[in-house]
């Protein structure tokens, strides 16, 4: 593990394991999750591999951070340069995700959710910015600030580059969180063809 000067440890494939047991944990019943696989079963097989798949991505093509070696919590970011940029990485974890789900309906709910994400994107963002792509923290660490300490270094870096940050969330709760972060609503409102309700949200550098 590389320990960043931020006190953040930047992940490499050979901690994709461990590291999918605190993404699993943190998003096994999140809203999103439940939309993809409503059986609860179902879920809980599939969800450490999906942690994985992930992971494996994000560490190829962003940057993943976690807290400790205990990894508390986990940040996922990808820097997208442009739309091309954009769409290469979402047809990539599109083609994982069919390989996954199986099941017709599970695949056009996971098409439904990123080109939703992608039209947001479009309208609201440069050609060049910050995705946070997920931020997990294990249940068993929530409420002792591991999520300030995995978002602050990134938005401070992101706000001397001079690049926005966007990121999703489907918990109204996290939607103060990252206001206090000084993120700000741009779109809000349900996935298409679905009952998940979903708020975009951007920080700008200024």
């Amino acid at each position: 593990m590389e320990i960043e000067k931020d006190n953040l440890i930047r992940l490499t494939k050979d901690h994709i394991k461990p590291a999918a047991v605190t993404l699993t944990n943190a998003f096994i019943n999140y809203p999103v999750s439940v939309y993809f696989t409503p059986d609860e079963a179902k879920r809980k097989k599939l969800q450490p591999g999906i942690s994985r798949g992930i992971l494996r991505n994000a560490i190829g093509t962003g940057e993943v951070y976690t807290t400790s070696a205990r990894m508390e919590g986990i940040a996922v970011w990808m820097l997208t340069q442009n739309q091309f940029n954009a769409k290469k990485q979402r047809t990539s974890l599109m083609a994982w995700l069919k390989n996954l789900f199986g099941d017709k309906e599970s695949q056009r709910r996971h098409k439904a959710f990123f080109e939703y994400s992608d039209s947001i994107r479009k309208r609201v963002l440069p050609a060049k910015y910050w995705y946070l792509q997920m931020l997990g923290v294990d249940p068993a660490y929530q409420g002792q600030g591991f999520s300030s300490r995995l978002v602050k270094p990134m938005l401070a870096r992101a706000k001397r580059e001079g690049l926005p940050v966007f990121l999703e969330t489907q918990l109204q709760k996290n939607v103060a969180l990252y206001q206090h972060f000084g993120f700000k609503v741009v779109e809000e409102g349900n996935i298409p063809g679905s009952n998940v309700y979903s708020w975009a949200m951007v920080k700008e550098p200024k």
